[in-house]
């Protein structure tokens, strides 16, 4: 299995994963990244095995409970959803050229 090299904290990190899913695994290695660095920077958590312990406690918090931000409002996620609105504007004009306004039909992604 491919890897893939991220970086949290200062500390370099060499994972396992499919080549289909790096882009998702870069994502959420830089979303660790800045939530680690967020409370290592409020300074009430000192030491990074205490601030992975509790960014760790509180992403298992937030998926368990369904509180906080979801991945709907991240930049990245619109960024996904937006691109696949010019996926389907562009898949019902290659498809009707002639009349692209009755061709397109949007969803809420």
């Amino acid at each position: 299995m491919p890897g893939v090299d991220v970086s949290i904290m200062g500390r370099d990190f060499r994972l396992a994963c499919e080549a289909e899913h790096e882009a998702k695994l870069r994502e959420a290695a830089a979303y660790v990244d800045g939530r680690m660095r967020e409370l290592r920077d409020s300074g009430k958590v000192v030491g990074v095995e205490r601030i992975a312990m509790m960014v760790a406690l509180d992403l298992a918090h937030t998926h368990l409970t369904g509180s906080g931000p979801t991945s709907l409002n991240t930049p990245a996620a619109t960024g996904r959803r937006l691109q696949a609105i010019v996926d389907l504007i562009d898949a019902a004009l290659a498809a009707s050229p002639s009349s692209p306004a009755a061709a397109v039909q949007l969803q809420i992604l």
